[in-house]
């Protein structure tokens, strides 16, 4: 199956920022939605607007740390439509500090977050997968996986981390799966620096409102890699600001 019409794609992280930006852009393409988040109102609020314009989309509620939650998505997504072709991971945190500041439950959320939540959704995914013998995985990392910059350390590591998994997941997916890694650089999304302790949090700020791009540029990076024929993986996009060093 090419393009993104009648594709059934399920997508965490989907309440605000890239997610919805990404589940807008497919909705307008004719992707069938499963979106998860954990905030239900604004979840809530994003399948509504969907649904308004004429698109399709379904909301969980779904918590990536909890593997029970990304069954459901999955189930959800077989059950309303009968497969899964996509499973875009997505679902993030950047609580960034200083490491003199042990901030562990930041450290844990972004682990827990980035790292348990991605393997949470290969585990829900992977055997749909391969029932079908077909499907992808596009997994959202970050420019942090590939240039390391205080006080970033942990989250950049976590990115890191998405970035090896991608990588052995991609080799070990054989010739029916395809598995894309997209490294988004500054965008201009709520998320960044959010939790972060000051001044941390207030120069993320200032930078995303200086050099960010709009959600909307990783979202077509997103809509790109899904889009191609069958065969053809879109490995790895990066997309950065022009002004992002």
């Amino acid at each position: 199956m090419s393009g993104i019409r009648g594709k059934v794609i399920a997508l965490t992280g989907a309440s605000s920022g890239i997610g919805e930006a990404a589940a807008t852009y497919l909705a307008e393409r004719g992707a069938c939605l499963v979106l998860g988040a954990r905030r239900q109102d604004r979840l809530n609020a994003v399948v509504e607007r969907i649904t308004a314009q004429g698109g399709l989309a379904v909301g969980v509620v779904v918590d990536v740390t909890r593997r029970d939650d990304l069954k459901q998505l999955t189930e959800t997504a077989l059950d309303r439509f009968g497969r899964l072709d996509v499973l875009v991971s997505n679902a993030g945190t950047m609580a960034v500090s200083s490491f003199d500041e042990l901030r562990q439950d930041d450290w844990d959320s972004m682990v827990s977050t980035h790292i348990t939540g991605l393997l949470n959704g290969i585990g829900a995914a992977l055997p749909v997968f391969r029932q079908q013998r077909s499907g992808q995985f596009v997994n959202i990392a970050s420019t942090a996986a590939y240039v390391v910059k205080s006080p970033q350390t942990v989250y950049a590591a976590t990115k890191t981390a998405v970035k090896v998994l991608t990588e052995g997941l991609r080799q070990e997916s054989g010739p029916d799966l395809r598995v894309t890694l997209v490294s988004p650089g500054f965008t201009d999304t709520e998320g960044v620096g959010k939790g972060a302790p000051e001044p941390a949090a207030a120069a993320l700020a200032r930078k995303r409102d200086e050099i960010a791009m709009p959600p909307s540029a990783i979202a077509s990076a997103i809509g790109y890699a899904i889009e191609q024929p069958d065969g053809i993986d879109v490995s790895e996009i990066v997309a950065r600001p022009t002004v992002q060093a």
